[in-house]
């Protein structure tokens, strides 16, 4: 696996030359292979998608209200969506990964990859500025965009919905397992519906368990 950023690739998926391949090369290294790594860049690349995308949305959806921009929001900005965009464009054949971390399987992990993803949007906006940032998101993010028939209804509000509406207590969920290493963390959530059912889901995170557990349970009650 290569631990540079080959200059075609990178040329081609910026759409220009890079003026400091170095803030690239760093976006794609990981803490396990160098202490010049991705994180402070992905702080900063978060931070840009967020402002990108919420003008996108306010710009394509002006007559959503808040909380359907905001659902749309969450789901495209979400460390899935990201890590499904990195694969897209061939991320994981240029990471920079130290022994261990490659061989517990951190080249396909959600989470480094969501994150190197929005590394790469750091370095580019550090690099050649926030119009250059904003094309290369609205490029790479179009299908997901135009994926969405609809706001998204996030599947633990879907469920609370359910719940209500066929007068059950709220959806209970609780934390069965966390396992892995800390770069590619495991969690495994319990949610259940008194007197209605019981589904399990795992995730990268708690939250994308609580998600894929209430996925589950609510295919379990449509069923």
């Amino acid at each position: 696996m290569s631990g540079a950023a080959p200059d075609a690739w990178l040329a081609g998926l910026i759409g220009r030359e890079p003026r400091d391949k170095a803030l690239y090369e760093q976006a794609l290294t990981h803490g396990s292979a160098s202490a010049d790594h991705y994180e402070r860049l992905e702080f900063l690349g978060d931070r840009v998608l967020g402002l990108v995308m919420a003008d996108w949305l306010y710009q394509r959806f002006p007559q959503e209200k808040e909380g359907q921009l905001s659902r749309r929001f969450n789901h495209l900005v979400a460390g899935g969506t990201c890590a499904r965009v990195a694969r897209a464009i061939g991320v994981r054949t240029h990471l920079r990964l130290g022994k261990q971390a490659r061989d517990d399987g951190a080249v396909d992990s959600d989470n480094v990859l969501g994150d190197v993803m929005e590394a790469l949007i750091g370095a580019l906006y550090l690099d050649a500025g926030m119009d250059a940032a904003t094309g290369f998101v609205r490029r790479l993010w179009e299908g997901e965009l135009d994926s969405q028939a609809s706001a998204p209804k996030h599947p633990k509000s879907a469920l609370q919905e359910w719940a209500a509406a066929n007068h059950r207590r709220p959806p209970e969920y609780s934390l069965v397992e966390r396992s892995g290493p800390q770069h590619a963390l495991r969690f495994t959530v319990s949610v259940t519906i008194k007197g209605a059912g019981e589904a399990r889901g795992e995730g990268h995170s708690k939250q994308e368990a609580e998600t894929a557990a209430a996925t589950a349970l609510l295919t379990k009650l449509s069923g």
